[in-house]
């Protein structure tokens, strides 16, 4: 009986201890993740409109060169330009993809793509991330809407490559730019 106590206060004690040190942990971390996260959109959405910065000067030149304008919970950011961007997310092949695009003044030109997140198959779906595949977006239009074509095919002012070998995702992926460019840009003209 007294061995029993003594193994129940001992796991109670290490329970306490335990959960005392993972509540102060997280409470520590997270700020940290949070602004981490802040730091990381603010560079991305330089990124998509081109604008050099340093990685010490990432609020400095976000705050001195872009505008944030909140319509309802939608954020878009804007340039002194005119052009604008904002966050787009969605289902892909596998997981989550988010991502920033930016467009020019018109809202209907393709400025930059930048994926943030991807859960596609590495060295497949994947490569919807990389900056070679994402270049094509370049000022390719927006309406009536963003078509992959196979391999090679993309000719057309609002056509693009699809990944040969990873059509899943590269339809998903299709699927998620007009879907939140049809939402955006109807907030935006409205």
């Amino acid at each position: 009986m007294k061995n029993a106590l003594r193994i129940i206060l001992f796991v109670f004690v290490m329970g306490t201890v335990s959960s005392a040190m993972l509540v102060g942990l997280n409470l520590y971390t997270t700020p940290l993740i949070e602004r981490n996260e802040e730091l990381k959109l603010k560079a991305s959405v330089l990124d998509v409109f081109e604008i050099p910065y340093g990685e010490s000067e990432i609020v400095n030149v976000f705050n001195k060169d872009i505008e944030v304008i909140q319509k309802d919970k939608d954020k878009f950011y804007k340039t002194t330009a005119g052009a604008v961007a904002f966050e787009i997310s969605g289902p892909g092949l596998w997981g989550q993809i988010s991502g920033i695009i930016s467009l020019e003044r018109d809202l209907k030109t393709i400025r930059k793509i930048k994926i943030t997140h991807q859960e596609e198959t590495p060295g497949l779906g994947s490569r919807i991330a990389e900056a070679t595949f994402l270049q094509q977006f370049r000022n390719k239009e927006v309406l009536p809407k963003i078509i992959f074509m196979p391999e090679g095919k993309a000719s057309g002012k609002n056509e693009v490559d699809a990944i040969t070998g990873a059509t899943g995702s590269s339809r998903a992926f299709e699927k998620l730019i007009n879907a939140n460019l049809e939402k955006y840009l109807a907030i935006l003209k409205g």
